[in-house]
């Protein structure tokens, strides 16, 4: 029967699992599929595995609880294959691999930001420092251009709008590196301008939550920084 993964943890961690339960309706029982070093955290697979809400809480009280009791290596939720047998397989196969990253894990949680800049206070500030896109919103808005004057100055705009936010998406990910173990950067979407993960020490979750409010107060009101965490550590897995 397809298996469902969970997680990945040391043979020695607690693996408190009693009070859970796994993803599935009805809800599947969950269990352990063990190497010499490694255990994966497993329950049988749903025919049907949809991202809702039920399933997704389950998934995420797994990698919560095992957070709780030392170092987990958090899959993405969904994650499937063909059996117990498939798991142990690469557990042994890959063991120095997986124990490696546990290290690399340990004592660390996932604080994920995302960054957006209102549209409007955007374009102000390229009109207000752009010389050239000054001229030619100045020339549209007289009438005084030529019909390439729209294009042209979409054109600037866009790429203006691209060169600010992207040396603007290095200086957040710069200022906060210092606070953080690693960091992920992923493709943004929609209004933002950056998504980056960075695995925090637990022991420097303070400095770091007061370097990333400090730059929301320095960028002011036009801003929109979302922090979310403390998360298990998916983006480093």
């Amino acid at each position: 029967m397809p298996v469902y993964v969970y997680s990945i943890v040391a043979t020695s961690h607690p693996q408190h699992l009693k009070s859970l339960h796994g993803v599935g309706d009805p809800p599947s029982s969950l269990r352990t599929v063990r190497s010499e070093e490694l255990t994966a955290v497993v329950s049988d697979a749903p025919e049907q595995l949809r991202p809702k809400r039920r399933d997704l809480g389950a998934h995420q009280a797994v990698q919560e609880t095992l957070m709780a009791d030392g170092t987990v290596l958090p899959l993405q939720f969904g994650f499937t294959t063909t059996d117990d047998e498939a798991v142990r397989e690469v557990l042994e196969e890959r063991a120095e691999e997986f124990t490696e990253r546990l290290e690399a894990l340990e004592g660390c949680v996932e604080y994920h930001l995302k960054a957006a800049q209102a549209e409007e206070a955007l374009l102000r500030q390229i009109l207000s420092e752009s010389d050239e896109a000054r001229t030619l919103n100045d020339q549209l808005r007289s009438g005084t251009g030529g019909p390439e004057l729209p294009l042209a100055l979409g054109e600037l705009i866009a790429r203006e709008v691209q060169d600010r936010q992207e040396a603007l998406a290095g200086q957040l990910v710069d200022a906060l590196r210092g606070f953080a173990r690693e960091e992920r950067l992923s493709q943004a979407t929609g209004d933002d301008f950056l998504s980056v993960s960075f695995l925090v020490e637990q022991d420097n979750e303070k400095s770091f939550l007061g370097a990333q409010q400090d730059l929301a107060k320095e960028l002011g009101e036009d801003f929109d920084l979302r922090l979310l965490g403390p998360l298990p550590a998916y983006s480093f897995v």
